[in-house]
């Protein structure tokens, strides 16, 4: 099992440390995990970088790492925050230190953060949601610096009335042409379990948008808990396997130093 978005202290609202993340993986006899704590630059209407010290960051994962490893295997990974107009200032980031693995994601627009109530208020749902992919696609259309596109249908999280979510259909076509510029740069997208422990009644992403993905030739994907608490690490990966291989996916992708591997689906 390989959990590959997990947090730790060094992401605000998370109070636990990397060991005890480490040792509750043990515990669930994960194989492998990658640490994917947060840096957002220029969050909120303040415009402020929320980010920690690389250095420390990587002194702490080497640390769990070699103190563990003959029992998992750690790695440092990241998730920015992305916004259109930041593209040349996460290539400085990633490209300054040296990250297994980077997660990309979509937390606000025009600097309003998607899950507060002046953001959704005052607008149709159909309209906001629109917002919010054209947003992810305008995105990754100016930074490419990335490996996997994190819980992409993650706004749906933050509606009072999940069952009043507008159809698919509706804004299909903005989320086809995301995954068709995720699979032309060689990239992809992860299926996050933490959908269900905020009151959906599915994954991120739901299985309409995995069997687009998959219809459409996606093939990369990676499975995360985006554990902020030990007791969700690992957190439904066996159903989260279980669901790929009934939707035809052939692996579940890990990396390493920036690079793929696949591992097959048994």
């Amino acid at each position: 099992m390989y959990d590959y978005h997990l947090h730790s202290d060094y992401s605000m609202g998370c109070k636990y440390s990397m060991e005890d993340m480490a040792i509750m993986a043990i515990e669930n006899n994960l194989k492998s995990i990658c640490f994917t704590d947060h840096i957002e630059l220029e969050a909120t209407e303040n415009k402020i970088d929320i980010l920690f010290h690389p250095q420390d960051y990587f002194k702490k994962v080497k640390k769990i790492k070699y103190k563990y490893i003959n029992e998992i295997e750690v790695l440092s990974g990241v998730e920015i925050g992305l916004q259109p107009h930041l593209g040349k200032r996460y290539s400085k980031l990633i490209k300054e230190n040296p990250f297994d693995f980077v997660l990309a994601s979509v937390h606000s627009i025009n600097s309003k953060d998607i899950f507060r109530n002046e953001y959704l208020d005052n607008k149709a749902l159909l309209d906001r949601i629109i917002e919010y992919y054209e947003e992810i696609y305008l995105s990754i259309n100016t930074f490419n610096d990335y490996d996997i596109l994190a819980h992409i249908d993650l706004i749906d999280r933050y509606f009072y009335a999940h069952e009043n979510l507008p159809r698919i259909e509706d804004y299909k076509w903005i989320i086809e042409k995301i995954f068709l510029k995720v699979i032309e740069e060689g990239k992809g997208i992860e299926l996050n379990t933490s959908g269900l422990r905020y009151g959906l009644k599915y994954f991120h992403p739901k299985i309409e948008l995995l069997n687009l993905y998959k219809k459409l030739g996606g093939e990369i994907i990676t499975i995360g808990s985006d554990a902020y608490n030990p007791i969700h690490v690992g957190y439904m990966y066996k159903e989260a396997e279980k669901l790929l291989k009934e939707l035809g996916f052939k692996y579940i992708f890990i990396y390493r130093d920036r690079r793929k591997y696949p591992i097959d689906i048994i």
